[in-house]
C-alpha cells in the first residue's frame, strides 16, 4: 500500500489471531502470512526496504514481520515532533507505532515466555551440569532483552501523544505497552543482581506509563495482583513503588496501594496464603524507601494490628519502627509529629505481648534498631527496658534473644553515663554511714571559701543553666556548688531586704530567678530519679542474663556472651559476675558455645589499649589479674584453658610473661593478691610452653619456698599449682617421664616448708601441704622416698616441739599453782599441744597415703605399660631372632592384655601387703586414726577429728582389707557425728570408695542415700553432689532410694534444687530409666509415714512426670499405677494416684488403658480427690479430639460423674435391675410364641465367707467382736455380663 493511498487504521487487538480476522470498516487486517520455507526472501527484502525507507517501511512489511514476530527499535525522527505533521503522515506515523510497539510487545513477551519454559525444562538436578546448547538461546535473549526495554523506553520518553487526536492515547496502547512490562517482571530471576540493568528499566518504563499516560490505576491493581501471586516480588514492587514516588514525582500511587492493602479483611488475608507474606515483605520494604511519604496513610494500616495475621502485624510494626527512627526523631518535632511518634511508640509498646512469638521477637528488634538510632525518648528508656527485661523469660528462643539484644543496645546508647550510676550508688552507701558532724567538719572549708567569694562578688547570683537532657552531665558536675552558692544567697538576700527594699523590677527579676533555680533542680532530680530506676534494671538485668549462659539452646547462649561482653565493655557494675559465670563454657560440647566464650575473651582481654607493647602488656596483666583476683579453684581451671588456647595461637607475647615475672619477684610493688595471680598466670601459660616456668625454677624457690614460706603460705600453694603445669600430667606424652632428681632445690624447699608448717597454726598450711605431696609424687624420682624422711622429719619436729612446750609447762605449774595439783593442769596444757598440732601430721600422712597408691596405680603402671611397649617395639624390629623368645613370653602371660593383668596384679600386691606392713612408716598412724575416730568424747576438738577422719578414709583407698575393717566405723561417723564438715569430708570418701570398691560399698547404699534428707544443707549439697556422679557413672544401680533426690526438688536453698533438678535432666538421657522408677518413687512419696505434702507431691511428681513423653510409656504407666490403687490403703494415697496419672500426657492407647482397669478404682471415684483428676484427664482428651474418639470420652466422663455422685453399688444394683425388667419385659412379650419350660427351683448355695487380701502385707482378716460394725451394708457382685459390658 502506498503512504499516500492509505485509506486505513491499524488497531491493536486484544491478541495476535485478531490480526487476521476481518473487522470494520477501515481496519488493517493480514492478509499474507508466509510460510516458513518462504520468510528468508521476505526477510532480505523487509531488510533492504528498512534500509532505504525506515521504520515507515512496516507499513508494506507488516506481514512478513508478523510472520516472524521479529522485534525491531522504534524511534521517530526529530521532525515529526515538531508538530507540523499532516494528517496523512501524522496517520502514518502513528500506524507505524502501534504495529511496531505491538510487534515488539509480543515478540518480547513469547521470547520471556519461551525462555522461561526452557530454564525450567532445562534446570539441572543435583550433581549435574546445565547442558550448553538447551542454554544458548536463554543466554542470548537475557542479553538482548535490556537492548529491547531501552528502545521501548527511547520511543515512549519522546511525546508522541500529539499522533493521536486529541492526545488522546487510546488504553490498548497503554495496555500492551505495560502488560509486557508486567510479563517480564514475573521471570523468577528478575531480582537477582544480574538483572539489576533490565529491572530498573521495566520501573522506569513503567513510571513514564504512569506518568505521561495515566496509567495510574492500572499500576495500582497490577501490584496488588503480582504481590498475591509471585511473593519474590515483594522486594521488586518496593523498589518500583518508591521509584515512581521519588523520581516521577507520583506520590499518591504510595497512598492508593497502602489504602488497597489495608482495606483487605482477615478473611481475604487467610485465603490467600503467600500473599500475605508478599504483603508484609512489601510495606517493609517500602518503609525503609520512601517513610515520609507513608506517614499520612499509616492510619489505614493500623487496622491490621487487630487482625489474626501475624505477617502483617510484623510489616505494620517495621513500618512504625522506620517512621519513628527516620521521620519522627529528634527534639525538634512539631506538636502534631511529636503526638504522632508517642502513638506509634505507644502501639509498638502493646505488641512487645503481642499472642505470636513471631511477632514479639520482630517488635524488640524494632525497638533495638530505635534504640540504636537514638530515636527513643528519654522519659521512655526505664518502661522499655522493663517490658525487655520481662520478656527473657519468654517461651520463644527468637523473643528471648531478641530482649538480649535490645537490652545490650540500651546500656551500649544509655544517656546516663555508667561512672555516674556507680558514683550514685556508692554516694548513696556513704550517706547511710556518715554522722553529721563528720559531714560538716568535710564541708566547712567549702562553706567558707563560698562564703567569702559571695561577699566579695557585686553579682546577685550564679548565672542559670539551662534545662535539657543534653546538658544532664554539666548539672550532676556543678551540683554541689550551685547548691552552696544558693544556700549562701539566702541570708545575703534577707541582709539585703533589711537595708534597701526592693523595688518591683527587682521583684520581678528575683521570681524569674528563683522559677529558672526552680525547674533547674526540678529537672536535676527528675534525671537522677531516671538514673537510680536505669541502674536497678541494669542490674536486675544482669543477674538474669547470667543465668541465660546455661541454657541448652545455643543461639541463646551466644547471645548472652555477647551481652556480658559489652556489659564489661561499658564498665557496667557487677559487669565482672557475668564474666567469672561464662568461663566454664570453655568446656562446653558445643563448639560454636566454645568459640564464642574464646571470642570474647579475646576481644574483652586480649586487644589492650595503650601506646606502647609494655603499656599494652600491662594493662592486660591488669585486667586478667582482676578475673583472678579472690577466683575459685573451678575459675582458674576454666581460665588455665583460656589461656593455654592463646598461648598455642601465639597471641601472649614475651612482654606479657616479662610484666608477670616483675610482678611475681617483687621489682614492682603491688599487693600479695596480684603477686599470686601473676604466679598463677604463668602456670597458665607454662601449660603452652613448659620453659615459662622450667627455665624459672630457682626463682620461684626463692621467692616463694624458702624463708618467708610461713608468711604467706597461699602464695606458696599458688607457686607449686604453677610448677604442676610442666609435670607430665598435663601433657600426653609417649616419651620417658620427665622428673628432676631427689637433691634438686625444689624438693628440699617443699620438705623443710611442710615438715615446719606441721606445728605451726597457719590454717593455710593445709591447703599448701596438699598440693606440695601432690608435685612431690608428680615430678619427684623417687617421691616414696622424699615422703618418708618427710613424715620422719615431721613427726621429729611435732615430738620436740611437744616436750619443749611440756618442760615449759611444766616450770609455769610449778610458778603458779604451788598450793594446787600440777598435774591436771599439765595433762590439759600437753591436751592443748595435741589438739592444735597433731590434726597437721595425721592430714599429712593421709595425704601422702592416698598420693602414694596414686603413685603406683598412674606413674608405675604408665612406665611399666611404656616399657614393654619399647621392649616389643624392638622385638619387632629385630625379626624372627627373637621369635622363640616372644612365643615363650606369650605362653607365659607376658605380652598384651596378660601383660596388663599381671601389671595390675603386681600394683595391687604391693597395695595390700607392703604400703601397710609393720616396717612401712604408714602403718604407724592406723592405730591414732581409729582410736581419734572411734572416740569422739575423749577427743571433741573439730579439727582434729576432721583431719582424723579425712586420712582414714585416705587408707581406706590402699586395700579392700583396710577399706572392710573400717567400713563400718566410717559409717557410724556419717551418721553421728554433731559436726557437718565431717559428714560432708566423709560422703565425698565415701563416694570414692564406691568407685574404688563397689562390691563392698554396695550394702551400704541406702545409709549414703539418707544424708540427702540431713538438716545441714552443706550435706545435703555435698550428698546430692556425689550421688549424682555416682549413678550418671553407674557406679550406683539406680533404685527406689532416688525418691529422696526427688524430695531436693523442693529444698529451700536454690543451688541444692537446681542440682537435683539437673540429675534429673541428665538421667532422662538414659533409656527409660525415670520410666522405671516412677512407681517406686510415687509409693515412697505417698507413704502415709513420710507425711508430705500434697501440694509438693504435685509439683515434684509434675516435674518427674515431664520426662515421659514416648505413648508406650504412658501406656504403661497408666496400667501399673491403675493396679496399685489395689494395694493403696488410704485415700491420701488413692489421691496421689490419680493425681499422677492426671499428670501423664495421656494418648488415645493410654485412655483405652484406663477404660480397661475401670475396675483397679471405680470403687474410690466417691472420694474428690479420686474423681477430679480423673474427670481432667477427660477434659483435656475432649480438646481436639475426633468425633469418635470425643464420643467415647464423652462417655466415659458421665460414668466417672454417675459413679461419684450414686456410688459404685448403687450403680451397679441399677443396672442389674434395668437389666432384669428388660428380660422380663421380653419374655412377656414373646410368650405366645414360645413354649414354656419347666422352672427348676434350685436351693440358694451358702456363701462362702469374704476375706481381703493385700500385696503388701498377710494378716489375718477375722475381725474381733469390738470391730464388727452393728449396721451391715450388703455387697452386691456384679454379674459376668455387667462386668463384660463395662
Amino acid at each position: 500500500l502506498a503512504p499516500g493511498a492509505m485509506s486505513w487504521e491499524f488497531n491493536i487487538p486484544v491478541c495476535v489471531a485478531d490480526l487476521v480476522k476481518p473487522g470494520g470498516m477501515g481496519q488493517y487486517v493480514v492478509q499474507d502470512v508466509q510460510m516458513p520455507k518462504d520468510l528468508p526472501s521476505c526477510l532480505k527484502s523487509f531488510k533492504a526496504a528498512m534500509r532505504s525507507q525506515g521504520p515507515l517501511c512496516i507499513l508494506e512489511h507488516f506481514d512478513t514481520v508478523y510472520s516472524v514476530l521479529q522485534g525491531f527499535s522504534v524511534a521517530l525522527p526529530s521532525l515529526l515532533l515538531s508538530g507540523s505533521l499532516s494528517a496523512v503522515d501524522r496517520r502514518h506515523h502513528l500506524n507505524a507505532v502501534k504495529m511496531g510497539v505491538f510487534l515488539l510487545c509480543k515478540l518480547t513477551e513469547s521470547l520471556e515466555s519461551d525462555s522461561y519454559r526452557q530454564s525450567i525444562v532445562t534446570a539441572p538436578g543435583k550433581g549435574s551440569k546445565k547442558s550448553k546448547s538447551g542454554s544458548e538461546g536463554m543466554v542470548q535473549w537475557d542479553s538482548e532483552r535490556y537492548t529491547v526495554l531501552l528502545s521501548l523506553t527511547q520511543l515512549l520518553q519522546l511525546d508522541i501523544r500529539p499522533l493521536w487526536s486529541l492526545s488522546l492515547v487510546e488504553e490498548e496502547f497503554v495496555s500492551c505497552v505495560t502488560c509486557c512490562c508486567y510479563k517480564l517482571l514475573e521471570n523468577p530471576h528478575i531480582s537477582h543482581v544480574k538483572s539489576k540493568p533490565a529491572r530498573d528499566s521495566i520501573i522506569h518504563l513503567l513510571g513514564v506509563m504512569i506518568k505521561k499516560y495515566n496509567h495510574m490505576l492500572g499500576a495500582r491493581v497490577k501490584v496488588i495482583q503480582l504481590l498475591q501471586h509471585f511473593e519474590q516480588l515483594a522486594g521488586v514492587c518496593a523498589q518500583a513503588v518508591a521509584s515512581w514516588s521519588s523520581e516521577f514525582g507520583i506520590k499518591a500511587i504510595v497512598g492508593e496501594i497502602m489504602r488497597e492493602i489495608g482495606q483487605k479483611s482477615s478473611e481475604e488475608l487467610s485465603r490467600e496464603g503467600s500473599g500475605v507474606r508478599a504483603f508484609s515483605g512489601f510495606l517493609s520494604e517500602l518503609s525503609t524507601l520512601v517513610p515520609d511519604v507513608m506517614i499520612p496513610n499509616v492510619s489505614v494500616l493500623l487496622t491490621h494490628l487487630e487482625g489474626e495475621s501475624p505477617s502483617m502485624r510484623v510489616a505494620v510494626c517495621e513500618v512504625l519502627g522506620e517512621v519513628l527512627v527516620r521521620v519522627l526523631s529528634g527534639d525538634k518535632l512539631e506538636d502534631s509529629a511529636r503526638a504522632d511518634r508517642d502513638r506509634f511508640l505507644d502501639t509498638l509498646q502493646e505488641h512487645i505481648h503481642d499472642t505470636h512469638s513471631h511477632v514479639r521477637a520482630r517488635v524488640l528488634q524494632v525497638y533495638t534498631r530505635i534504640v540504636n538510632s537514638k530515636a527513643l525518648p528519654l522519659c521512655r528508656y526505664t518502661e522499655v527496658m522493663e517490658l525487655a527485661v520481662g520478656r527473657l523469660g519468654d517461651k520463644s528462643v527468637n523473643v528471648c534473644k531478641s530482649a538480649i539484644q535490645l537490652l545490650a543496645a540500651f546500656i551500649a546508647h544509655n544517656p546516663y553515663s555508667c561512672k555516674v550510676l556507680i558514683k550514685c550508688r556508692d554516694l548513696e552507701k556513704q550517706l547511710t554511714v556518715i554522722g553529721a558532724d563528720e559531714l560538716w567538719a568535710a564541708m566547712e572549708p567549702e562553706v567558707l571559701q563560698t562564703v567569702q567569694a559571695q561577699l566579695e562578688s557585686s553579682s546577685e547570683g550564679e548565672s542559670c543553666v539551662e534545662g535539657g537532657a543534653d546538658q544532664y552531665e554539666e548539672f550532676i558536675e556543678g551540683e554541689e556548688r550551685n547548691d552552696r552558692c544558693t544556700a549562701v544567697q539566702i541570708p545575703l538576700t534577707e541582709t539585703q531586704v533589711e537595708e534597701h527594699p526592693p523595688t518591683s523590677t527587682q521583684i520581678q527579676m528575683e521570681d524569674i530567678l528563683d522559677d529558672g533555680e526552680l525547674k533547674k533542680q526540678e529537672m536535676l532530680v527528675q534525671y537522677l530519679k531516671d538514673t537510680e530506676s536505669f541502674a536497678l534494671q541494669v542490674e536486675r538485668t544482669i543477674s538474669i542474663i547470667n543465668n541465660l549462659l546455661y541454657w541448652k539452646t545455643t543461639t541463646v547462649v551466644q547471645e548472652a556472651v555477647q551481652f556480658c561482653v559489652t556489659v564489661c565493655e561499658f564498665s557496667v557494675a557487677d559487669s565482672l559476675s557475668g564474666v567469672r559465670k561464662m568461663l566454664p563454657l570453655v568446656w562446653s560440647a558445643d563448639t560454636s558455645v566454645k568459640e564464642s566464650v574464646l571470642h570474647a575473651y579475646k576481644r574483652l582481654y586480649l586487644n589492650p589499649q595503650g601506646d606502647s607493647t609494655r603499656a599494652k602488656a600491662q594493662t592486660l596483666v591488669d585486667s586478667l589479674s582482676a578475673l583472678m583476683v579472690d577466683a575459685s579453684l573451678g575459675t582458674i581451671q576454666c581460665l588455665e584453658e583460656i589461656v593455654k588456647f592463646f598461648g598455642c595461637d601465639g597471641v601472649l607475647q614475651s612482654s606479657v610473661v616479662q610484666v608477670l615475672w616483675e610482678r611475681f619477684s617483687g621489682k614492682r610493688e603491688t599487693s600479695n593478691l596480684h603477686r599470686r595471680a601473676a604466679v598463677l598466670l604463668l602456670g597458665m601459660a607454662a601449660r603452652a610452653e613448659r620453659e615459662v616456668i622450667l627455665s624459672n625454677l630457682d626463682t620461684l624457690c626463692s621467692v616463694a619456698l624458702e624463708e618467708n614460706v610461713t608468711e604467706d603460705y597461699l602464695l606458696a600453694r599458688d607457686t607449686v599449682l604453677s610448677i604442676c603445669n610442666i609435670t607430665d600430667h598435663v601433657r600426653q606424652s609417649k616419651a620417658s617421664p620427665f622428673r628432676l632428681p631427689m637433691d634438686h632445690q625444689l624438693f628440699s624447699c617443699l620438705t623443710r616448708a611442710i615438715s615446719d608448717g606441721v606445728i605451726l597454726t597457719d590454717p593455710q598450711w593445709q591447703s599448701f601441704m596438699e598440693q606440695a605431696v601432690r608435685l612431690i609424687y608428680f615430678l619427684s624420682e623417687s617421691p616414696d622416698v622424699l615422703c618418708s624422711h618427710l613424715l620422719q622429719r615431721s613427726t621429729r619436729l611435732l615430738l620436740e616441739q611437744i616436750n619443749e612446750n611440756r618442760e615449759k609447762n611444766k616450770v609455769q605449774v610449778a610458778e603458779t599453782n604451788q598450793s594446787q595439783d600440777p598435774t591436771q593442769d599439765l595433762e590439759q596444757s600437753e591436751q592443748g599441744e595435741l589438739v592444735f598440732h597433731f590434726p597437721h601430721l595425721l592430714s599429712l600422712c593421709g595425704c601422702v597415703a592416698f598420693w602414694q597408691v596414686s603413685y603406683l596405680e598412674r606413674s608405675v603402671s604408665t612406665e611399666l605399660r611404656r616399657r614393654r611397649g619399647e621392649r616389643e617395639q624392638k622385638e619387632e624390629a629385630k625379626g624372627p631372632e627373637s621369635s622363640n623368645d616372644s612365643c615363650m613370653e606369650e605362653e607365659l602371660g607376658l605380652t598384651g592384655a596378660s601383660a596388663e593383668d599381671t601389671e595390675a596384679e603386681l600394683i595391687r600386691k604391693i597395695c595390700e601387703t607392703e604400703l601397710l606392713s609393720d616396717d612401712n612408716l604408714l602403718r604407724v598412724f592406723v592405730p591414732v586414726l581409729v582410736k581419734v575416730c572411734s572416740s569422739p568424747g575423749h577427743y571433741p576438738h573439730p579439727q582434729l577429728t576432721t583431719a582424723a577422719c579425712l586420712a582414714l578414709s585416705q587408707y581406706m583407698m590402699i586395700s579392700p582389707g583396710m577399706c572392710m575393717d573400717h567400713i563400718r566405723l566410717l559409717f557410724t561417723v556419717l551418721e553421728r557425728s554433731p559436726l557437718p564438715i565431717v559428714r560432708a569430708n566423709a560422703i565425698i570418701a565415701l563416694g570414692d570408695l564406691t568407685v574404688r570398691f563397689p562390691n563392698i560399698l554396695e550394702p551400704w547404699t541406702p545409709n549414703l542415700y539418707a544424708r540427702l534428707s540431713d538438716d545441714d544443707s552443706s550435706v545435703r549439697l555435698t550428698a546430692v553432689t556425689v550421688l549424682t556422679q555416682l549413678v550418671l557413672k553407674d557406679v550406683l544401680k539406680v533404685k527406689g532410694q532416688v525418691s529422696e533426690v526427688a524430695v531436693l526438688l523442693l529444698d529451700p536453698e536454690p543451688h541444692i534444687a537446681s542440682l537435683a533438678l539437673n540429675f534429673f535432666n541428665e538421667l532422662a538421657a538414659k533409656d527409660n530409666a525415670i520410666y522405671n522408677l516412677l512407681p517406686d518413687i510415687i509409693s515412697r512419696l505417698s507413704d502415709p509415714q513420710r507425711g508430705m505434702n500434697e501440694e509438693d507431691f504435685n509439683t515434684i511428681m509434675k516435674q518427674l512426670f515431664s520426662y515421659i513423653t514416648k505413648e508406650r510409656q504412658t501406656e504403661s504407666l497408666v496400667e501399673k499405677l491403675c493396679q496399685r490403687f489395689r494395694t493403696a490403703k488410704t485415700e491420701r494415697q488413692w489421691s496421689d494416684l490419680a493425681v499422677s496419672l492426671s499428670l501423664l500426657s495421656m494418648c488415645e492407647r493410654g485412655f483405652k488403658r484406663l477404660q480397661e482397669c475401670w475396675e483397679c478404682y471405680s470403687d474410690k471415684l466417691t472420694e474428690p480427690g479420686v474423681y477430679q483428676p480423673l474427670l481432667s484427664i477427660a477434659a483435656k482428651l475432649r480438646r481436639g479430639a475426633k468425633q469418635q474418639f470425643k464420643a467415647q470420652v464423652e462417655e466415659f466422663e458421665k460414668k466417672l460423674t454417675v459413679v461419684h455422685t450414686k456410688g459404685l453399688e448403687n450403680v451397679e444394683r441399677e443396672a442389674e435391675c434395668n437389666e432384669e425388667s428388660r428380660a422380663k419385659s421380653s419374655a412377656v412379650d414373646d410368650s405366645d410364641l414360645m413354649t414354656p419350660k419347666q422352672q427348676k427351683h434350685s436351693q440358694r448355695r451358702p456363701r462362702k465367707p469374704i476375706t481381703f487380701s493385700s500385696d503388701e502385707e498377710e494378716e489375718d482378716a477375722v475381725m474381733q467382736e469390738s470391730e464388727t460394725p452393728k449396721v451391715t451394708t450388703p455387697i452386691s457382685r456384679t454379674s459376668r455380663r455387667t462386668r463384660l459390658r463395662h
